[in-house]
Parts: C-alpha cells; sequence; structure tokens
C-alpha cells in the first residue's frame, strides 16, 4: 500500500500498482499522426483524458494518463511553443521552470519520493508541443529500474485507475493552491 502525505487529512491510501504492457506501435501512431496532445487537451478532446493538477493563464500540469511511475506529470505552456532555446525568451523560460519546480515539490510532498526526475522530451516528429516531464522515482527501485528505464513505457506503465489518478491529482493540486 502507498500513503500519500496530505495535510491536516487522513493519508490517502493507494495500492502498489502493478506494471502492466504498453502499446507503443500506437503511440508512436498517435503521437506521429494525431493532433498534438497538449493542444487537443487543452481544447478538451474526449479521445485525450487526463487530470489537471494546475493550471494558470500560461501554463498547464497534468498526470500522465498512462505513468511509468506514480506521480509522473507533464508541464507544458498552454500556447503551442515546440522549442523552448528558439521560442521562449530567458524571462519565459523562468516563468515555466517556476512551475516545473513548484509541481516537482508539490509531488515530491505527496508520494514517496527517492529521486525527482526532469526532462523535456518530444521531437518535431512527435509531441512537438513542448512540455517537461516531472516523475518521482519512489525509494527502493533496484539501480537498474531506475533513471531512463523507468520512464520508458516499453518497459511497462502502471495499471493505475481513473479514479485513483483523480484522487492523486487533487491531491498533489492541494500541495499548489
Amino acid at each position: 500500500m502507498v500513503t500519500l502525505v496530505r495535510e491536516s487529512e487522513a493519508p490517502l491510501q493507494i495500492p502498489p500498482p502493478r506494471k502492466i504492457s504498453f502499446d507503443i506501435e500506437e503511440y508512436v501512431r498517435r503521437s506521429t499522426q494525431g493532433p498534438c496532445f497538449i493542444c487537443a487537451i487543452l481544447a478538451g478532446h474526449p479521445d485525450y483524458p487526463h487530470h489537471d493538477i494546475y493550471r494558470d493563464d500560461e501554463t498547464i500540469a497534468f498526470l500522465v494518463h498512462r505513468p511509468t511511475l506514480l506521480g509522473h506529470c507533464l508541464v507544458a505552456p498552454r500556447r503551442h511553443i515546440e522549442s523552448w532555446t528558439d521560442e521562449l525568451d530567458e524571462a519565459g523560460f523562468l516563468a515555466l521552470q517556476r512551475v516545473v519546480h513548484r509541481v516537482a515539490r508539490a509531488v515530491a510532498a505527496t508520494v514517496p519520493t527517492e529521486r525527482m526526475y526532469s526532462l523535456s522530451l518530444g521531437s518535431q516528429q512527435g509531441n512537438s508541443h513542448l512540455h517537461w516531464h516531472v516523475a518521482p522515482l519512489p525509494p527502493g527501485v533496484p539501480y537498474r529500474e531506475q533513471q531512463f528505464h523507468a520512464l520508458m513505457a516499453e518497459n511497462g506503465v502502471l495499471d493505475v485507475s481513473d479514479r485513483s489518478q483523480a484522487d492523486l491529482a487533487r491531491a498533489i493540486g492541494r500541495r499548489l493552491a
């Protein structure tokens, strides 16, 4: 049982999720041929379910739909930006990173975390909308299963229910409020 820490409330208990296989071919097809997933989420497209943990006028943060680590979320500008080095000035980049930092601290305060991973992925070929992954490595993961291995959906994704993701999103969101 994973206990999520909650201020002034009873701890949120979530059974440790098991890993299940992930259809990487479908993911590649959807990423390269479908609409921009972040723009689709912002537009409320029903084929892109998610659980927000933070929104402001410039930024959105939400839990990953098929996470590899409990609490894995994405932080992205609401405006469709593809290159942080070309399309954001220093002030815009630092504003986005402030949100990444706040989200990472809220996630770490909610789920057991040995190390917080933060990285930007995507390319012009797929998932081009700029986004940062914020992913908490739980304590006790064997070293061979950490770092990139822990983030790769090819190694399985967590079998988490929509309800547990909604509960987790609310718990993280309270830390950001």
